[in-house]
């Protein structure tokens, strides 16, 4: 099969790309390939004759109006060219609980991206996946003021991008599910014991305070509007394996 890779030179596409290169022509397409969805540049060519089309692009401002205009403009660009050449599967990587964040500039962009996708006309799979293990930083950085890294004691159930890229291999070979599937990592955590987890290893010397008022991107967790209702698939690697790994300290 010809399966091109909307943001294929990331943490994720890059992975999938590497999976499917030795058995099917895989084109990871990015800005940095000539490919880019925002301003069309030499989609119609990349996506020429291809089988399956996986997105797992991401907005590079996480900003309300920058990832609305991202999420909206990639899609209607991106999904009536695949109309035209005939794709027989879109699939797009999303977020566990996007449609009970919808108070997140981010997840209303991400539910806008689904509803297209859903509107299309094309057959599609939507994979809902829990926070990667590699996000855990970025928690850190989005959740920190006044010196203090302040949390939900809400639960979360994250996964490793090798999990996710798995997953995303095995629905890129099968018939179009045309609706949502779930998939998370092994363990679930309240959000505040598995960052401390992460701060630990990484010997980052942070205070943790927590709240179960405190907003995760914006949002006032419910105890578990992050984990899975029903995961199709759950990762194999545990964090305290994954983080132990030096090349993982970040």
């Amino acid at each position: 099969m010809k399966i091109v890779i909307i943001g294929g030179t990331g943490l994720i596409g890059s992975q999938v790309a590497n999976m499917l290169k030795n058995e099917h022509e895989v084109i990871a397409a990015s800005p940095n390939t000539g490919v880019n969805t925002i301003t069309g540049e030499g989609l119609e060519e990349a996506i020429k004759n291809a089988n399956v089309v996986i997105d797992v692009s991401n907005s590079p401002s996480f900003d309300d109006g920058p990832v609305m205009d991202f999420f909206k403009t990639s899609n209607q660009n991106l999904l009536p060219v695949e109309k035209r050449a005939g794709v027989q599967h879109h699939i797009a990587l999303s977020v566990v609980g996007t449609d009970k964040l919808q108070d997140s500039g981010y997840f209303r962009a991400k539910q806008i991206q689904e509803n297209l996708i859903k509107e299309s006309g094309i057959p599609f799979t939507i994979v809902h996946a829990t926070q990667f293990f590699e996000f855990a930083g970025g928690i850190v950085a989005m959740s920190t003021s006044e010196g203090k890294v302040k949390l939900s004691d809400a639960f979360i159930q994250p996964i490793a991008s090798a999990d996710v890229a798995t997953f995303l291999v095995k629905v890129a070979i099968e018939t179009p599910a045309n609706k949502i599937l779930e998939i998370g990592g092994p363990e679930q955590f309240r959000i505040d014991k598995w960052i401390k987890q992460y701060l630990s290893s990484t010997e980052k010397t942070l205070e943790i305070e927590t709240n179960s008022n405190a907003p995760y991107s914006g949002v006032v967790l419910e105890r578990k509007t992050l984990i899975p209702q029903n995961p199709v698939y759950i990762g194999t690697n545990e964090y305290k394996n994954w983080i132990a790994k030096p090349e993982n300290k970040r």
